[in-house]
């Protein structure tokens, strides 16, 4: 799907942590607008990840997604919950991820 990205965001920069806490830490550098985060993480959850997120100066208004195995209503009202804006079942259709970047891209004024 990367190259997917790619091919249709020649601006987007895709960054990898392996983990929550390594995605907090790369905040700061980044300041990302988009994230998409697993809930199933190895050291904290994703849903502890998103709130943790939300609560770091700058985060407010980043787009967090969801992107998991776990699809069930309450688990869509888990990530809501944790903040969330929202979620995608595993495997992620492209389509789905695209227009996800392209209202980002409206809403920051990226397109």
């Amino acid at each position: 799907m990367e190259t997917q990205l790619a091919a249709a965001w020649p601006e987007l920069r895709v960054t990898r942590a392996a983990n929550g806490i390594q995605a907090l830490e790369l905040i700061d550098e980044l300041a990302p607008q988009v994230v998409f985060l697993d809930i199933g993480l190895p050291d904290m959850s994703g849903y502890d990840t998103a709130a943790a997120l939300r609560a770091i100066d700058g985060m407010s208004d980043a787009i967090l997604v969801a992107l998991t195995g776990w699809g069930t209503e309450q688990d869509r009202e888990r990530a809501r919950a944790a903040g969330f804006d929202h979620h995608l079942t595993k495997p992620a259709e492209f389509d789905a991820v695209n227009r996800l970047i392209d209202a980002a891209a409206v809403r920051f004024d990226r397109r």
